[in-house]
C-alpha cells in the first residue's frame, strides 16, 4: 500500500540531537512509508494520529534545502544525522530529491554526515556521498526474508541494504550496520544474528545493536501481525533482564570470533 504524499514547510532544518556521535537532527521528511512495526518515532513526534496511521502518510518539507543553506552558515559546525526520525530515502526520493539537495548543502559545509537508512537509493547519491566527512549506517534486523516481510512491510530487501554497505566501503566511506532492534522470538536467534553480523564482517562494517524499544504504539502495531498473545510474551520477556544480559553476551562473543568491532547503540 503506497503512502499518501502531503506537502509541508518547515521553520528549521537542524534541530539538536540527543543521540551519541551525533550534533543535529535533519528530518528531510514526517513520516515513513516504510511503516516498520517496531518504529518508535512516531511516539517521539508526539502525534497521535501519526502513531496510528503510520506508514500511510508522509509529509514532505518542500523547502528543506533552502533552510538548511541558510542554517549552516550560522550554526557551530557538527555532526548531522541524517535522519533520525524518518527514513531519509523515502520511495518519493527518487522524484523529489529533498535528501540529495541536503546533502548538496551539507557536502559544501564545514559539517560531518552520518547516514542512517535502510534503503538502496542511497547509492543513487554516491558522487556526493564520499570523503572522511560522510559515513553511511544501513539497519539490518534479519536476513530472514519471512520475518523481515512482517516487521518491514514495506523496506527494501535486506540482501540490498548489504550491498549499500559493501559499495561505500569501497569507496572508503566508513560504514556501520545496525542490528536492531532485536525483538524475543522474533530476531534474537543465534542463527539470525550470526547472519547478520558475517554480512558486516563481509562488508568491512561496525556494529551497532539495540533492542526493541516500547513506546506508545508499538505493541499495538506488532500484535496486528504476531496475536495478542505472542505479543504478550515479547513483553513480558522484554521485562527480564537475563535475556537482554544473554542476547548482548551472544552478539559480543561472536563479535569478538569474527573480528568485529562492536557497541550497544545506548
Amino acid at each position: 500500500m503506497k503512502a499518501r504524499y502531503h506537502l509541508m514547510r518547515c521553520k528549521s532544518a537542524l534541530s539538536k540531537s540527543g543521540l551519541p556521535g551525533l550534533d543535529y537532527a535533519l528530518n528531510p521528511y514526517r513520516g515513513c512509508e516504510h511503516g516498520c512495526l517496531y518504529c518508535y518515532s512516531p511516539a517521539i513526534l508526539r502525534d497521535a494520529e501519526l502513531v496510528e496511521r503510520w506508514g500511510q502518510d508522509v509529509w514532505l518539507k518542500e523547502n528543506v534545502a533552502e533552510v538548511l543553506r541558510a542554517e549552516v552558515r550560522r550554526k557551530r559546525p557538527g555532526v548531522v544525522g541524517v535522519s533520525t526520525v524518518c527514513d531519509p530515502y523515502q520511495p518519493i526520493e527518487k522524484e523529489v530529491e529533498l535528501t540529495r539537495r541536503c546533502l548538496e548543502v551539507l557536502r559544501d559545509s564545514g559539517f560531518g554526515v552520518c547516514i542512517q537508512t535502510k534503503s538502496d537509493l542511497v547509492l543513487r547519491d554516491r558522487d556526493l556521498i564520499r570523503g572522511e566527512k560522510f559515513e553511511v549506517g544501513v539497519t539490518v534486523t534479519t536476513l530472514d526474508a519471512d520475518v523481515v516481510s512482517k516487521i518491514e512491510p514495506r523496506a527494501p530487501d535486506p540482501d540490498a541494504r548489504v550491498q549499500v554497505l559493501k559499495e561505500f566501503k569501497e569507496r572508503n566511506v566508513e560504514t556501520w550496520l545496525f542490528l536492531g532492534p532485536i525483538i524475543p522470538g522474533v530476531n534474537d536467534s543465534p542463527e539470525q544474528i550470526e547472519e547478520v553480523l558475517r554480512e558486516a564482517k563481509s562488508s568491512g562494517s561496525y556494529v551497532m545493536y539495540d533492542k526493541l524499544n516500547v513506546k506508545t504504539g508499538v505493541l499495538e502495531r506488532l500484535e496486528r501481525v504476531f496475536g495478542a498473545e505472542e505479543v504478550a510474551k515479547i513483553k513480558k520477556i522484554l521485562q527480564t533482564p537475563e535475556w537482554w544480559r544473554s542476547v548482548k553476551k551472544e552478539i559480543e562473543r561472536k563479535s569478538k570470533v569474527l573480528g568485529l568491532k562492536c557497541e550497544s547503540a545506548f
